[in-house]
């Protein structure tokens, strides 16, 4: 029999046992065979009569073979096979932590692989669908060492070793459809059309899991060129991605929302994909997951949808020297100011404008309607300044202005300024605004 996969050398396992004859295995095989530092962890569904026992007997197993046991029991039977693995998930990952386990293992086999792998086939997966069950999930931290090994393979170790067991009723009914694949299908495949179906398709599994990872390689280079990290959203070029196959454009997009806790289906994907490349300036698609995608001229930006920003907190500038913070849509700044010419400055975007003392108090506040600033060409509002400097709409609302004690704006910070330099022996003040 081979050896033990993916378990990692000297770590801390806790180990999966329902009390069936692969979770045995597993548990004998990395108790006595590895001799790793293991825990056992049971979860009692309580979705039949008899569960109880099995709980027991584990506990009696784990006693006589020296191996610490974490078990636990739903509070309510799981109405679904859905359910009761996201519960039974819950369970290990709490036990896990509770036993200072490093990783959890699973008796998951290369049978299991083959019906997971039919399964999503009949119900039209993707390639990634196709790599099946992973052999190492470092986002769970999960391990399921068994995996190459056929069912036929555990049950001869058990022989051999002379292993008891529990058998759990369940298994043996038509139903749910994991059940008639496993009872049904898959034999009746290999018995009438395909022999080694089985291995064929854990095979199959083998290749599209390599294939992805190759994937992924090359997604992560092209997304880092494809795409920026901006205030929690990710800010894309609308010409780059369109300039890409679409099926590869596709497969970008979805490692993109991916990052931020989406995966869209097929059709999601391409109806975001299709916004991206036509949409207008300024058009938002709402996506299922709370995830807003926004055209902003040449770019598109992809955020989760949070709490809305805290309320505006302008800075009144009172004197000629002095700092202090202010909040503009959301966004924390610093501000300092002092006299034209006089050293200082600890960086960011500066200006120096040519005040007077009916000028003051000076506001650092966001733009009002109605605003407008003197530029070279002439008198703008702040809109037209907008659109004509391509400022996308979404950060608009973030974008400091300086008026003066009768609202009259002196300056917009990167954008343009309304008041002249002082001019020699005019006083003048230097103000310089930076990420706070």
């Amino acid at each position: 029999m081979r050896s033990l996969e993916n378990v990692p050398p000297g770590a801390h396992l806790l180990a999966a046992v329902s009390g069936g004859a692969d979770s045995v295995v597993l548990l004998h095989r990395l108790r006595f065979e590895l001799g790793a530092a293991v825990t056992a962890a049971h979860f009692d569904h309580a979705m039949r009569p008899g569960s109880g026992a099995d709980a027991a007997w584990v506990k009696g197993l784990c006693a006589a073979w020296g191996v610490p046991l974490v078990g636990g029991r739903a509070e309510r039977p799981p109405r679904s096979e859905g359910e009761a693995r996201e519960a039974r998930y819950a369970f290990l990952e709490e036990a896990r932590a509770r036993a200072g386990a490093a990783w959890i293992a699973t008796a998951h086999h290369a049978d299991d692989q083959a019906e997971t792998v039919l399964f999503r086939v009949l119900r039209g997966t993707g390639v990634a669908g196709l790599a099946g069950i992973a052999p190492v999930d470092e986002a769970r931290r999960l391990v399921r060492p068994l995996l190459s090994l056929r069912r036929a393979e555990l049950r001869r170790y058990a022989r051999r070793h002379r292993l008891r067991w529990r058998e759990d009723p369940s298994n043996a009914l038509a139903d749910p459809a994991r059940n008639r694949i496993r009872l049904e299908l898959l034999p009746r495949i290999e018995r009438t059309l395909a022999p080694g179906a089985a291995a064929a398709l854990a095979r199959l599994a083998e290749l599209a899991r390599e294939d992805e990872a190759a994937w992924e390689r090359v997604m992560a280079a092209e997304i880092a060129a494809l795409a920026r990290e901006e205030e929690g959203a990710l800010v894309l070029v609308r010409e780059r991605l369109s300039g890409y196959d679409s099926a590869v454009a596709a497969r970008l997009l979805r490692g993109l929302l991916r990052r931020l806790g989406v995966v869209p289906d097929r059709d999601g994907t391409r109806s975001a994909l299709r916004f991206i490349r036509s949409a207008p300036s300024g058009r938002v698609l709402e996506l299922p997951g709370g995830v807003r995608v926004a055209t902003e001229f040449g770019e598109a930006r992809l955020a989760r949808a949070g709490a809305p920003p805290l309320p505006d907190a302008p800075l009144a500038i009172g004197g000629e020297r002095g700092s202090g913070t202010f909040r503009i849509g959301g966004r924390e700044r610093r501000a300092a100011w002092r006299p034209a010419g006089e050293a200082g400055g600890d960086g960011g975007c500066a200006a120096t404008f040519a005040v007077a003392a009916d000028d003051f108090p000076l506001l650092l506040r966001g733009r009002l309607p109605g605003d407008r600033v003197r530029t070279p060409a002439g008198t703008r509002t702040l809109k037209r300044l907008f659109n004509d400097r391509r400022v996308p709409r979404g950060d608009r609302a973030r974008v400091a202005v300086l008026a003066d004690a009768r609202g009259r704006v002196l300056w917009v910070p990167g954008l343009a300024r309304g008041a002249p330099p002082p001019a020699p022996g005019e006083p003048g003040l230097t103000l310089e605004i930076a990420d706070a």
